[in-house]
Protein backbone atom coordinates (compact mmCIF):
# COMPACT_ATOMS: atom_id res chain seq x y z
CA UNK A 1 0.00 0.00 0.00
CA UNK A 2 1.32 3.42 -0.91
CA UNK A 3 2.46 5.54 2.32
CA UNK A 4 2.34 9.24 2.91
CA UNK A 5 5.79 10.58 4.32
CA UNK A 6 6.12 14.12 5.37
CA UNK A 7 9.49 15.56 4.40
CA UNK A 8 11.51 17.78 6.53
CA UNK A 9 14.57 18.81 4.59
CA UNK A 10 17.65 20.15 6.27
CA UNK A 11 20.09 19.91 3.19
CA UNK A 12 21.01 23.72 4.22
CA UNK A 13 23.61 22.77 6.61
CA UNK A 14 25.28 20.46 4.34
CA UNK A 15 26.11 23.07 1.60
CA UNK A 16 26.59 26.20 3.01
CA UNK A 17 27.46 29.61 1.35
CA UNK A 18 26.05 33.33 1.30
CA UNK A 19 24.01 34.33 -1.65
CA UNK A 20 24.67 37.81 -3.09
CA UNK A 21 21.38 39.22 -4.47
CA UNK A 22 20.99 39.87 -8.44
CA UNK A 23 19.92 43.22 -9.76
CA UNK A 24 17.84 42.26 -13.06
CA UNK A 25 16.54 44.49 -15.74
CA UNK A 26 14.25 42.38 -17.14
CA UNK A 27 10.57 41.73 -16.18
CA UNK A 28 7.85 39.64 -17.16
CA UNK A 29 6.52 41.03 -20.12
CA UNK A 30 10.47 41.37 -21.42
CA UNK A 31 10.84 37.37 -20.79
CA UNK A 32 7.32 36.18 -23.18
CA UNK A 33 8.83 38.73 -25.90
CA UNK A 34 12.48 37.21 -26.08
CA UNK A 35 10.57 34.13 -26.72
CA UNK A 36 8.32 35.54 -29.47
CA UNK A 37 11.34 36.99 -30.61
CA UNK A 38 13.14 33.94 -31.22
CA UNK A 39 10.65 31.99 -33.09
CA UNK A 40 10.40 35.10 -35.46
CA UNK A 41 13.54 34.17 -35.78
CA UNK A 42 14.05 30.99 -36.09
CA UNK A 43 10.59 29.12 -36.78
CA UNK A 44 10.13 28.51 -40.36
CA UNK A 45 6.24 28.97 -40.71
CA UNK A 46 5.62 27.41 -43.61
CA UNK A 47 7.13 23.87 -42.08
CA UNK A 48 6.37 24.67 -38.40
CA UNK A 49 10.05 23.47 -37.72
CA UNK A 50 13.48 25.39 -36.58
CA UNK A 51 16.34 26.46 -38.59
CA UNK A 52 19.68 26.05 -38.14
CA UNK A 53 20.56 30.19 -38.09
CA UNK A 54 19.56 33.22 -39.21
CA UNK A 55 21.08 32.42 -42.92
CA UNK A 56 18.59 29.95 -43.49
CA UNK A 57 15.50 30.78 -45.37
CA UNK A 58 14.00 27.70 -44.54
CA UNK A 59 14.04 24.72 -42.41
CA UNK A 60 14.13 22.24 -45.48
CA UNK A 61 16.87 19.53 -44.59
CA UNK A 62 19.63 18.61 -42.70
CA UNK A 63 22.92 20.33 -42.69
CA UNK A 64 25.51 22.58 -40.32
CA UNK A 65 24.24 25.55 -41.78
CA UNK A 66 26.22 28.92 -42.37
CA UNK A 67 29.17 27.14 -40.82
CA UNK A 68 29.60 25.53 -43.85
CA UNK A 69 28.63 28.24 -45.91
CA UNK A 70 25.22 26.33 -46.48
CA UNK A 71 22.57 28.62 -46.88
CA UNK A 72 19.73 26.41 -49.04
CA UNK A 73 17.62 26.04 -45.93
CA UNK A 74 19.37 23.81 -42.98
CA UNK A 75 16.87 22.71 -39.98
CA UNK A 76 18.36 22.62 -36.77
CA UNK A 77 19.62 19.35 -35.47
CA UNK A 78 16.54 16.53 -34.86
CA UNK A 79 17.22 16.31 -31.03
CA UNK A 80 17.43 20.19 -30.94
CA UNK A 81 14.06 19.86 -32.51
CA UNK A 82 13.34 18.58 -29.36
CA UNK A 83 14.54 20.82 -26.76
CA UNK A 84 12.78 23.84 -28.46
CA UNK A 85 9.62 21.57 -28.53
CA UNK A 86 9.86 21.76 -24.61
CA UNK A 87 10.06 25.24 -24.94
CA UNK A 88 6.77 25.70 -25.88
CA UNK A 89 5.14 23.13 -23.92
CA UNK A 90 7.26 25.56 -20.80
CA UNK A 91 5.65 28.82 -22.49
CA UNK A 92 1.95 27.06 -22.14
CA UNK A 93 2.53 25.79 -18.65
CA UNK A 94 3.87 28.98 -17.87
CA UNK A 95 1.02 30.98 -18.91
CA UNK A 96 -1.51 28.43 -17.22
CA UNK A 97 0.12 29.19 -13.92
CA UNK A 98 0.23 32.71 -14.44
CA UNK A 99 -3.63 32.87 -15.20
CA UNK A 100 -3.01 34.12 -18.80
CA UNK A 101 -5.76 32.86 -20.28
CA UNK A 102 -4.48 35.45 -23.59
CA UNK A 103 -0.98 33.71 -23.82
CA UNK A 104 -2.39 29.81 -22.77
CA UNK A 105 -4.28 29.64 -26.00
CA UNK A 106 -1.26 31.23 -28.09
CA UNK A 107 1.05 28.58 -27.11
CA UNK A 108 -1.47 25.92 -27.03
CA UNK A 109 -2.40 26.81 -30.53
CA UNK A 110 1.38 27.07 -31.53
CA UNK A 111 2.49 23.96 -29.95
CA UNK A 112 -0.26 21.96 -31.78
CA UNK A 113 1.01 23.39 -35.32
CA UNK A 114 5.01 22.79 -33.83
CA UNK A 115 4.21 19.16 -33.11
CA UNK A 116 2.49 19.12 -36.40
CA UNK A 117 5.60 20.21 -38.21
CA UNK A 118 7.76 18.15 -36.12
CA UNK A 119 6.07 14.93 -36.86
CA UNK A 120 5.24 15.17 -40.62
CA UNK A 121 8.68 16.03 -41.56
CA UNK A 122 10.14 13.76 -38.63
CA UNK A 123 8.66 10.79 -41.30
CA UNK A 124 5.48 10.68 -38.79
CA UNK A 125 8.04 10.11 -36.10
CA UNK A 126 8.21 6.51 -37.12
CA UNK A 127 11.19 5.81 -34.96
CA UNK A 128 12.42 2.99 -37.15
CA UNK A 129 13.06 5.11 -40.23
CA UNK A 130 17.04 5.67 -40.11
CA UNK A 131 17.00 7.66 -43.39
CA UNK A 132 20.28 10.19 -43.05
CA UNK A 133 17.82 13.60 -43.69
CA UNK A 134 14.56 13.27 -41.81
CA UNK A 135 15.07 9.56 -39.92
CA UNK A 136 16.81 8.35 -37.15
CA UNK A 137 20.36 7.19 -36.21
CA UNK A 138 21.51 7.50 -33.02
CA UNK A 139 19.69 6.72 -29.62
CA UNK A 140 19.77 10.01 -28.01
CA UNK A 141 18.32 11.70 -31.00
CA UNK A 142 15.18 9.95 -30.24
CA UNK A 143 15.12 9.78 -26.71
CA UNK A 144 15.54 13.29 -26.23
CA UNK A 145 11.96 13.23 -28.51
CA UNK A 146 10.64 10.66 -25.54
CA UNK A 147 11.26 12.80 -22.95
CA UNK A 148 9.57 15.92 -24.98
CA UNK A 149 6.20 13.89 -25.77
CA UNK A 150 6.10 12.32 -22.53
CA UNK A 151 6.11 16.36 -21.27
CA UNK A 152 3.18 16.59 -23.82
CA UNK A 153 1.17 14.28 -22.88
CA UNK A 154 1.37 14.86 -19.22
CA UNK A 155 0.32 18.50 -19.96
CA UNK A 156 -2.37 18.50 -22.92
CA UNK A 157 -3.01 14.82 -22.09
CA UNK A 158 -3.46 12.99 -25.64
CA UNK A 159 -2.84 9.80 -25.76
CA UNK A 160 -0.99 10.06 -29.03
CA UNK A 161 1.75 11.94 -27.43
CA UNK A 162 2.31 8.97 -24.68
CA UNK A 163 2.01 6.52 -27.40
CA UNK A 164 4.68 7.95 -29.31
CA UNK A 165 7.08 8.19 -25.98
CA UNK A 166 6.86 4.44 -25.23
CA UNK A 167 6.85 3.65 -28.94
CA UNK A 168 10.24 5.43 -29.02
CA UNK A 169 11.80 4.80 -25.54
CA UNK A 170 11.28 0.83 -26.63
CA UNK A 171 12.69 1.47 -29.92
CA UNK A 172 15.70 2.36 -28.34
CA UNK A 173 16.04 0.08 -25.49
CA UNK A 174 15.12 -3.04 -27.33
CA UNK A 175 16.51 -2.38 -30.81
CA UNK A 176 14.48 -2.31 -34.32
CA UNK A 177 13.86 -5.50 -35.74
CA UNK A 178 13.49 -2.97 -39.20
CA UNK A 179 16.46 -1.68 -38.52
CA UNK A 180 18.57 -4.57 -37.10
CA UNK A 181 19.98 -3.00 -34.42
CA UNK A 182 20.15 -4.76 -31.30
CA UNK A 183 19.19 -1.71 -29.13
CA UNK A 184 20.99 0.90 -26.49
CA UNK A 185 20.67 -1.02 -23.53
CA UNK A 186 23.97 -2.89 -22.18
CA UNK A 187 22.47 -5.77 -20.70
CA UNK A 188 24.82 -7.35 -18.15
CA UNK A 189 23.72 -10.68 -18.68
CA UNK A 190 24.78 -10.30 -22.41
CA UNK A 191 27.78 -8.13 -21.27
CA UNK A 192 29.17 -9.52 -17.99
CA UNK A 193 31.23 -7.73 -15.81
CA UNK A 194 32.91 -3.78 -16.16
CA UNK A 195 31.34 -4.10 -20.07
CA UNK A 196 27.26 -4.51 -18.76
CA UNK A 197 25.46 -1.81 -17.72
CA UNK A 198 24.29 1.28 -19.34
CA UNK A 199 23.03 2.13 -22.41
CA UNK A 200 25.35 2.61 -25.72
CA UNK A 201 25.11 5.48 -27.98
CA UNK A 202 24.77 5.02 -31.12
CA UNK A 203 24.48 1.81 -33.60
CA UNK A 204 26.54 1.54 -36.56
CA UNK A 205 26.60 1.18 -39.58
CA UNK A 206 23.26 3.24 -39.95
CA UNK A 207 21.69 1.03 -42.56
CA UNK A 208 22.64 -2.27 -41.94
CA UNK A 209 24.38 -2.30 -38.13
CA UNK A 210 26.69 -4.68 -36.41
CA UNK A 211 25.03 -6.09 -32.85
CA UNK A 212 27.00 -4.05 -29.76
CA UNK A 213 30.09 -5.07 -28.17
CA UNK A 214 32.51 -4.48 -25.48
CA UNK A 215 34.24 -1.20 -25.37
CA UNK A 216 31.45 0.87 -27.64
CA UNK A 217 30.65 4.14 -26.30
CA UNK A 218 28.29 4.32 -23.61
CA UNK A 219 27.93 7.95 -23.17
CA UNK A 220 26.27 10.42 -20.09
CA UNK A 221 24.49 12.02 -23.26
CA UNK A 222 21.82 8.69 -23.98
CA UNK A 223 22.31 7.40 -20.06
CA UNK A 224 20.88 10.54 -17.89
CA UNK A 225 18.08 11.35 -20.71
CA UNK A 226 17.13 7.50 -20.60
CA UNK A 227 16.67 7.66 -16.83
CA UNK A 228 14.70 11.01 -17.34
CA UNK A 229 12.42 9.79 -19.85
CA UNK A 230 11.59 6.58 -17.89
CA UNK A 231 10.76 8.90 -14.74
CA UNK A 232 8.28 10.80 -16.94
CA UNK A 233 6.82 7.58 -18.50
CA UNK A 234 6.62 6.21 -15.08
CA UNK A 235 4.44 9.18 -14.05
CA UNK A 236 2.09 9.00 -16.91
CA UNK A 237 1.43 5.36 -17.76
CA UNK A 238 -1.76 3.67 -16.19
CA UNK A 239 -1.11 1.08 -13.35
CA UNK A 240 -1.55 -2.46 -13.74
CA UNK A 241 -0.62 -3.25 -17.11
CA UNK A 242 -0.14 -6.84 -18.41
CA UNK A 243 3.62 -7.20 -18.96
CA UNK A 244 4.30 -7.19 -22.53
CA UNK A 245 5.70 -10.48 -24.32
CA UNK A 246 6.93 -9.38 -27.42
CA UNK A 247 10.80 -9.02 -27.87
CA UNK A 248 10.18 -5.55 -29.49
CA UNK A 249 7.35 -3.91 -27.24
CA UNK A 250 6.00 -0.46 -27.99
CA UNK A 251 4.99 -0.30 -24.23
CA UNK A 252 6.20 -1.45 -20.85
CA UNK A 253 4.22 -1.42 -17.58
CA UNK A 254 4.40 1.91 -14.94
CA UNK A 255 6.85 -0.11 -12.52
CA UNK A 256 9.00 -1.51 -15.10
CA UNK A 257 9.64 2.23 -16.28
CA UNK A 258 10.97 3.19 -12.55
CA UNK A 259 12.82 -0.40 -12.24
CA UNK A 260 14.98 0.38 -15.14
CA UNK A 261 15.17 4.55 -14.19
CA UNK A 262 16.84 3.31 -10.97
CA UNK A 263 19.05 0.49 -12.84
CA UNK A 264 20.47 3.18 -15.91
CA UNK A 265 21.14 5.74 -13.10
CA UNK A 266 23.19 3.26 -10.47
CA UNK A 267 25.13 2.32 -13.66
CA UNK A 268 26.01 5.82 -14.53
CA UNK A 269 26.35 7.51 -11.05
CA UNK A 270 28.82 4.84 -10.22
CA UNK A 271 30.49 4.97 -13.46
CA UNK A 272 30.36 8.52 -15.27
CA UNK A 273 30.03 10.72 -12.12
CA UNK A 274 33.25 11.58 -9.89
CA UNK A 275 32.40 13.15 -6.46
CA UNK A 276 34.86 15.30 -4.45
CA UNK A 277 34.15 18.07 -1.57
CA UNK A 278 35.72 21.21 -2.13
CA UNK A 279 35.67 24.32 0.64
CA UNK A 280 32.89 21.96 2.17
CA UNK A 281 31.05 22.11 -1.16
CA UNK A 282 29.86 18.74 -2.67
CA UNK A 283 30.71 18.50 -6.38
CA UNK A 284 29.51 15.78 -8.95
CA UNK A 285 31.71 16.15 -12.14
CA UNK A 286 30.48 14.11 -15.07
CA UNK A 287 32.45 12.24 -17.66
CA UNK A 288 31.45 12.43 -21.21
CA UNK A 289 31.23 8.97 -21.43
CA UNK A 290 32.93 5.59 -21.91
CA UNK A 291 34.60 3.65 -24.36
CA UNK A 292 35.83 0.31 -21.92
CA UNK A 293 38.82 1.81 -20.22
CA UNK A 294 38.23 4.81 -17.33
CA UNK A 295 35.54 7.25 -17.58
CA UNK A 296 36.44 10.35 -20.27
CA UNK A 297 35.91 13.79 -18.98
CA UNK A 298 35.34 16.79 -20.85
CA UNK A 299 33.09 19.22 -19.13
CA UNK A 300 29.78 19.88 -20.99
CA UNK A 301 26.65 21.70 -19.27
CA UNK A 302 24.71 19.20 -21.43
CA UNK A 303 25.77 15.91 -19.33
CA UNK A 304 25.28 18.14 -16.18
CA UNK A 305 21.87 19.41 -16.85
CA UNK A 306 20.50 15.54 -17.22
CA UNK A 307 22.15 14.52 -14.59
CA UNK A 308 20.59 16.61 -12.00
CA UNK A 309 17.19 16.24 -14.01
CA UNK A 310 17.68 12.50 -13.79
CA UNK A 311 18.41 12.92 -9.75
CA UNK A 312 15.84 15.16 -9.48
CA UNK A 313 13.25 13.21 -10.77
CA UNK A 314 14.46 10.20 -9.20
CA UNK A 315 14.15 11.89 -5.77
CA UNK A 316 10.78 13.22 -6.61
CA UNK A 317 9.56 9.40 -7.43
CA UNK A 318 11.16 7.88 -4.30
CA UNK A 319 11.82 10.59 -1.64
CA UNK A 320 15.32 9.31 -1.32
CA UNK A 321 17.67 12.19 -0.57
CA UNK A 322 20.99 10.58 -2.22
CA UNK A 323 19.43 11.55 -5.42
CA UNK A 324 18.39 15.04 -4.18
CA UNK A 325 22.27 15.63 -2.97
CA UNK A 326 23.59 14.19 -6.21
CA UNK A 327 21.61 17.20 -8.52
CA UNK A 328 22.95 19.94 -5.74
CA UNK A 329 26.52 17.70 -6.61
CA UNK A 330 25.89 18.76 -10.30
CA UNK A 331 24.54 22.03 -9.98
CA UNK A 332 27.18 23.16 -7.45
CA UNK A 333 30.12 21.44 -9.80
CA UNK A 334 28.33 23.56 -12.82
CA UNK A 335 28.52 26.88 -10.37
CA UNK A 336 32.18 26.39 -9.56
CA UNK A 337 33.94 24.78 -12.37
CA UNK A 338 32.13 25.63 -15.37
CA UNK A 339 31.26 29.84 -15.06
CA UNK A 340 33.67 32.68 -15.64
CA UNK A 341 32.60 35.27 -13.27
CA UNK A 342 29.38 33.43 -12.41
CA UNK A 343 28.54 33.30 -16.22
CA UNK A 344 28.09 29.90 -17.88
CA UNK A 345 31.22 29.12 -20.35
CA UNK A 346 29.98 28.88 -24.24
CA UNK A 347 30.64 25.83 -25.92
CA UNK A 348 31.25 26.36 -29.84
CA UNK A 349 30.96 23.31 -31.34
CA UNK A 350 28.17 22.42 -33.50
CA UNK A 351 24.64 22.54 -31.82
CA UNK A 352 26.59 23.01 -28.09
CA UNK A 353 24.64 25.93 -27.84
CA UNK A 354 21.60 24.24 -27.02
CA UNK A 355 23.24 23.54 -24.00
CA UNK A 356 22.02 26.11 -21.92
CA UNK A 357 18.62 25.29 -23.10
CA UNK A 358 18.76 21.82 -21.41
CA UNK A 359 19.88 23.67 -18.18
CA UNK A 360 17.13 25.54 -18.02
CA UNK A 361 15.04 22.71 -17.92
CA UNK A 362 16.77 20.71 -14.83
CA UNK A 363 18.03 23.24 -12.99
CA UNK A 364 14.69 24.78 -12.34
CA UNK A 365 13.13 21.64 -10.99
CA UNK A 366 16.07 21.35 -8.69
CA UNK A 367 15.58 24.89 -7.34
CA UNK A 368 11.65 24.98 -7.19
CA UNK A 369 10.63 21.61 -6.90
CA UNK A 370 12.41 19.77 -4.93
CA UNK A 371 11.57 21.40 -1.54
CA UNK A 372 14.69 23.10 -0.76
CA UNK A 373 15.15 25.33 1.79
CA UNK A 374 14.48 28.79 0.61
CA UNK A 375 18.43 29.87 1.59
CA UNK A 376 19.08 26.87 -1.31
CA UNK A 377 16.32 27.86 -3.45
CA UNK A 378 17.79 31.54 -3.77
CA UNK A 379 21.34 30.50 -4.27
CA UNK A 380 20.02 28.16 -7.94
CA UNK A 381 17.94 31.09 -8.57
CA UNK A 382 20.50 34.12 -8.29
CA UNK A 383 23.19 31.85 -10.00
CA UNK A 384 20.41 31.35 -13.22
CA UNK A 385 19.12 34.97 -13.08
CA UNK A 386 22.71 36.26 -13.28
CA UNK A 387 23.00 34.60 -16.62
CA UNK A 388 20.00 35.71 -17.88
CA UNK A 389 20.65 39.41 -16.87
CA UNK A 390 24.14 39.37 -18.79
CA UNK A 391 22.25 37.67 -21.69
CA UNK A 392 19.65 40.31 -21.68
CA UNK A 393 22.38 42.74 -21.78
CA UNK A 394 24.25 41.13 -24.50
CA UNK A 395 21.74 40.39 -26.77
CA UNK A 396 21.34 42.48 -30.42
CA UNK A 397 17.71 44.76 -28.89
CA UNK A 398 16.91 44.55 -33.19
CA UNK A 399 15.88 41.55 -33.53
CA UNK A 400 15.60 40.40 -29.50
CA UNK A 401 17.74 37.34 -29.84
CA UNK A 402 21.27 36.08 -28.08
CA UNK A 403 24.06 34.16 -29.43
CA UNK A 404 24.42 32.07 -26.63
CA UNK A 405 27.96 33.41 -25.40
CA UNK A 406 25.88 35.20 -22.46
CA UNK A 407 29.34 37.01 -22.36
CA UNK A 408 29.75 38.37 -25.06
CA UNK A 409 27.72 41.31 -27.12
CA UNK A 410 25.36 39.85 -30.37
CA UNK A 411 25.46 42.47 -32.97
CA UNK A 412 22.54 43.56 -35.38
CA UNK A 413 24.39 42.16 -38.34
CA UNK A 414 25.77 38.87 -36.67
CA UNK A 415 24.55 35.18 -38.12
CA UNK A 416 23.13 34.08 -34.86
CA UNK A 417 22.48 29.71 -34.48
CA UNK A 418 19.13 28.94 -33.18
CA UNK A 419 20.85 26.38 -30.83
CA UNK A 420 23.18 29.64 -28.88
CA UNK A 421 19.91 31.81 -29.28
CA UNK A 422 17.79 28.77 -27.17
CA UNK A 423 19.67 29.82 -23.86
CA UNK A 424 18.30 32.63 -22.68
CA UNK A 425 14.42 32.52 -23.86
CA UNK A 426 14.64 28.96 -22.46
CA UNK A 427 16.31 30.02 -19.06
CA UNK A 428 13.43 32.94 -19.08
CA UNK A 429 10.49 30.58 -19.21
CA UNK A 430 11.62 28.77 -16.39
CA UNK A 431 12.64 31.13 -14.02
CA UNK A 432 9.79 34.09 -14.10
CA UNK A 433 10.82 37.84 -13.20
CA UNK A 434 8.15 38.34 -10.81
CA UNK A 435 8.50 36.81 -6.86
CA UNK A 436 4.65 35.85 -7.76
CA UNK A 437 4.92 33.54 -10.79
CA UNK A 438 8.02 31.69 -9.73
CA UNK A 439 7.29 30.55 -5.93
CA UNK A 440 4.32 28.50 -6.84
CA UNK A 441 5.27 26.25 -4.30
CA UNK A 442 5.14 28.68 -1.31
CA UNK A 443 1.63 30.10 -3.01
CA UNK A 444 -0.03 27.07 -2.94
CA UNK A 445 0.41 25.99 0.60
CA UNK A 446 -1.84 28.16 2.15
CA UNK A 447 -4.04 28.20 5.34
CA UNK A 448 -7.01 25.27 5.27
CA UNK A 449 -9.99 23.97 6.81
CA UNK A 450 -11.51 20.69 5.79
CA UNK A 451 -10.28 18.74 2.30
CA UNK A 452 -7.60 20.67 0.74
CA UNK A 453 -6.30 20.90 -3.01
CA UNK A 454 -3.24 19.04 -3.96
CA UNK A 455 -0.89 20.73 -5.90
CA UNK A 456 2.79 19.32 -7.39
CA UNK A 457 5.72 21.06 -6.28
CA UNK A 458 5.56 23.47 -9.11
CA UNK A 459 1.86 24.41 -8.61
CA UNK A 460 0.17 22.54 -11.32
CA UNK A 461 -3.52 21.38 -9.31
CA UNK A 462 -3.57 17.42 -9.16
CA UNK A 463 -6.90 17.41 -7.27
CA UNK A 464 -9.54 19.24 -6.14
CA UNK A 465 -10.69 19.47 -2.24
CA UNK A 466 -8.85 15.79 -1.58
CA UNK A 467 -9.06 14.24 1.24
CA UNK A 468 -5.74 12.09 3.03
CA UNK A 469 -7.87 9.01 1.30
CA UNK A 470 -7.36 10.20 -1.68
CA UNK A 471 -4.37 11.05 -1.50
CA UNK A 472 -3.44 8.26 -0.95
CA UNK A 473 -4.54 7.13 -4.55
CA UNK A 474 -2.06 9.22 -6.58
CA UNK A 475 0.80 7.69 -8.45
CA UNK A 476 4.22 7.78 -6.43
CA UNK A 477 5.69 11.32 -6.46
CA UNK A 478 6.21 14.67 -4.34
CA UNK A 479 2.81 16.82 -4.10
CA UNK A 480 1.72 20.11 -1.66
CA UNK A 481 -1.24 19.00 0.60
CA UNK A 482 -2.51 20.67 3.76
CA UNK A 483 0.49 22.94 4.12
CA UNK A 484 2.89 20.57 3.81
CA UNK A 485 4.99 18.75 0.83
CA UNK A 486 4.30 14.60 0.76
CA UNK A 487 5.60 11.99 -0.42
CA UNK A 488 3.35 9.06 -2.00
CA UNK A 489 4.84 5.85 -2.47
Amino acid sequence: MKRLTILFLCLAALFGYAVAAVTITYDNEAQWKAYDDFNAAFLDGARNIYKADTKQPSADHRGNGYRDRDSSGCAAAIWCQAIMYDMVINAYNRAVTEGDAVRKRKYKSLHDKIYSGEKAHYVNFDFHDCNTNTGWFVYDDIMWWTCALARAYDTFGKLEYRNNAEKSFCRVWYGSATVGDDGSYADPVRFPGASGGGMFWEWQPIQNPLPHKAGDFRSACINFPTVIAACLLHRVVPANRTPPTSAHPAMQTKEWYLEKAKEVYAWADEILVKKTTVNETELGQVADGIHGGGPEYSDHLYNQATYIGASCLLYQLTGEMEYLRNAQRGANYVIRNMCTAGILKYERGYEQGIYAAIYAQYIRILAYDCGLSTSLMDKYVSHVQKNIEKAYQKMDPTRGIQKGNFASATSADEVVESYGASGMPALMLMFPASDDATRISEAAQKAYDGPSDVYTPGGQLVMKNATPEQVHQLDSGLYIFQRKKILVR
